[in-house]
């Protein structure tokens, strides 16, 4: 099939350790939660949106997975083999198809801008990650 299932799991990992760091108080938890509507010193709601976690991430990881398995086709068969045009695959694919579609949501549910840079723009960095792993991950 011309997909290297190793680089695929790899990618997928990849974007949830993005996520974890995106989404930490390191760059964007406190912001986002504020966007979103959440109270982040409210301590009895975060416990309550924890008790769920375990299944949000893991069908979060299954999206990741068929993403990277549609990008890793895309990379195949534009016989990508560099970080830098996988990247450019990743970026391609994130504007065209990502940042529209999440844009149009945004737009049509009133969210903030804001939170659309924050979600779009932890998308881009995993789809320039994911790029860069599956065009340079050995076939």
């Amino acid at each position: 099939a011309g997909i290297n299932f190793v680089a695929v799991f790899v990618a997928a990992i990849a974007t949830m350790v993005l996520g974890f760091l995106w989404y930490s108080p390191i760059l964007f938890a406190t912001p986002w939660m504020r966007l979103m509507g959440y109270d982040p010193n409210d301590k009895a709601k975060l416990a309550e949106m924890q008790k769920g976690a375990g299944k949000i991430y893991g069908i979060s990881f299954i999206a990741s997975l068929v993403s990277a398995i549609v990008l890793a086709k895309i990379i195949d068969i534009a016989s990508v083999n560099t970080i830098l045009y996988g990247m450019k695959i990743g970026f391609a694919v994130w504007l065209g198809f990502v940042a529209t579609v999440q844009l149009t949501g945004v737009l049509f549910s009133k969210q903030p801008i804001k939170l659309f840079l924050i979600n779009t723009g932890y998308q881009l960095v995993c789809y320039l990650a994911m790029g860069a792993i599956l065009a340079k991950w050995p076939h």
